[in-house]
C-alpha cells in the first residue's frame, strides 16, 4: 500500500469514528500516524530530483513572497503589475506550470516574489504539482493567497487544508509547549494552565505512537491533540499569510463590505490595480520588517538605501554584519537618531534593538 493510500485509509477512519472521551486515545493515535505519513511526504525523495525542475529558485532579497490560489483567479496578472515580470496569463487552468521569480523593489526593499502553479484540491495527496508548490510555500517569508472574490471562503477553506496538511501553519504562532526526550525515568508532564482538549492518558498514547517512552513536557497553553503532535514532529513552519480577493470590479459595494470583514484580507482588482497600496501596507506589516539608514561622519543620512532587516533581527550588530562581517571587529560604539532611542543622537552598544527609519552612525575604534 502508498503512502498516499495510508493516508486516505487513515482519514476514512478517523471520519468514520465519533468524537468522545472513548475514542479520544484512538482519535489522538489516528491522528500521529498520520503526522508520521505525512513527514514521509514531506522528505524529499532520494531517486533524484526529476519532479522538481523548475520549482527551486534561489533566495534573493531580504523577503520571499509565494502566491498560491486555485488556477485562473488571476496571480499571473497580479505578478505582471507588481514586479513587470511576464507570468504567461490564459483564462484557462494551469497556465502557470512551474515557479516564475520576479522582483518587488518597496520602501528600499527588494521582495522576492514567487508566481507558483495553480494548487488543486487533493495538492497535499501528490495530485498535480501540488507536493513541489507547497514545498516552496514553506520556504517563504509571506504567503499571498489569491482568492476568487466570488467563492472566497470556499476557496480560502480548501487551500487552508491543503496548507496545513504539508505541515505549514497560517497566521499562528508555535504552541507553547515544553518537550525534551530523556534516557530514563517515564513522562513527567506539567501544565501552568488547565487542559480542557488532552490529559496524560492521551499524551502517553501519543506519545507511545512516536516511540517515546521518557520524555519531559511542559504545556504552557491550553494545547490539543494537534498542537502536541506539531511539537513532536518539530518540522512545522509558521507563516504569515494575507487572503488577496481579487475581481473586485465583478461585485457591489454592498458585497465589498461584507468582504472587509475577513480577517487578514485584501479586497482588490489586479486587472485594474484597484487597492494596491493597502495591500503593500499591510505587506509591508506582516513581513515585520525595519529601514535603518546610515550616516557617514560629517555628511547627511542616506535616504536612498535604507539597510533593510527583520525586526525580529535587528540590533546594531544585525545592522554592521548585513553592510559587511569585518565592521563589528572595529566596531566601538554607534550614534543613533529615531524612535529607538529616548533623545538624538545617543551614544549606544552593538546590542541595542534599532527601531524603523532609525539613523546610524558607526564609531570605529582608534
Amino acid at each position: 500500500m502508498s503512502t498516499y493510500e495510508k493516508i486516505k485509509e487513515i482519514e476514512s477512519e478517523m471520519a468514520r469514528t465519533q468524537k468522545n472521551k472513548a475514542t479520544s486515545n484512538h482519535l489522538g493515535i489516528l491522528k500521529a500516524k498520520l503526522a508520521k505519513l505525512k513527514r514521509e511526504l514531506l522528505t524529499p525523495s532520494k531517486s533524484g530530483g526529476g519532479d522538481a525542475v523548475g520549482f527551486d529558485v534561489a533566495k534573493t532579497g531580504v523577503a520571499r513572497i509565494g502566491f498560491i490560489g486555485f488556477p485562473s483567479v488571476g496571480k499571473s496578472t497580479l505578478m505582471s503589475k507588481m514586479t513587470g515580470t511576464f507570468s504567461e496569463v490564459g483564462a484557462y487552468e494551469f497556465t502557470t506550470l512551474t515557479t516564475v521569480p520576479g522582483v518587488l523593489q518597496y520602501k528600499g526593499a527588494k521582495i522576492q516574489i514567487l508566481d507558483l502553479p495553480g494548487i488543486i484540491e487533493g495538492a497535499k495527496d501528490g495530485k498535480g504539482r501540488g507536493k513541489q508548490v507547497i514545498a516552496v510555500a514553506r520556504t517563504c517569508s509571506l504567503i499571498f493567497l489569491v482568492l476568487d472574490v466570488l467563492k472566497p471562503m470556499t476557496d480560502k477553506s480548501l487551500i487552508e487544508t491543503e496548507l496545513e496538511g504539508f505541515g505549514i501553519r497560517l497566521n499562528k504562532q508555535p504552541p507553547n509547549i515544553y518537550f525534551k526526550k530523556k534516557d530514563k525515568g517515564g513522562i513527567s508532564m506539567t501544565n501552568t494552565v488547565p487542559l480542557n482538549n488532552l490529559d496524560l492518558d492521551q499524551v502517553k498514547a501519543i506519545l507511545s505512537e512516536y516511540k517515546i517512552h521518557n520524555a519531559d513536557i511542559t504545556f504552557r497553553c491550553d494545547a490539543t491533540v494537534d498542537d502536541l503532535i506539531d511539537i513532536i514532529e518539530g518540522n512545522r513552519v509558521y507563516v504569515p499569510a494575507i487572503y488577496l480577493l481579487n475581481k473586485i470590479d465583478q461585485i457591489s459595494i454592498e458585497e465589498l463590505d461584507l468582504i472587509y470583514r475577513i480577517p487578514h484580507a485584501v479586497p482588490i482588482s489586479a486587472h485594474h490595480e484597484w487597492n494596491f497600496d493597502e495591500m503593500f501596507e499591510m505587506m509591508w506589516e506582516y513581513l515585520n520588517l525595519a529601514r535603518i539608514y546610515t550616516k557617514p561622519k560629517g555628511l547627511l543620512p542616506d535616504y536612498t538605501s535604507p539597510v533593510v532587516l527583520k525586526r525580529s533581527n535587528c540590533s546594531v550588530e544585525d545592522f554592521c554584519d548585513s553592510i559587511h562581517k569585518g565592521i563589528i571587529k572595529q566596531f566601538a560604539n554607534a550614534l543613533v537618531w529615531g524612535s529607538s532611542v529616548k533623545y538624538s543622537p545617543q551614544k549606544v552598544g552593538k546590542d541595542h534593538i534599532l527601531a524603523d527609519e532609525d539613523v546610524v552612525q558607526i564609531i570605529k575604534k582608534n
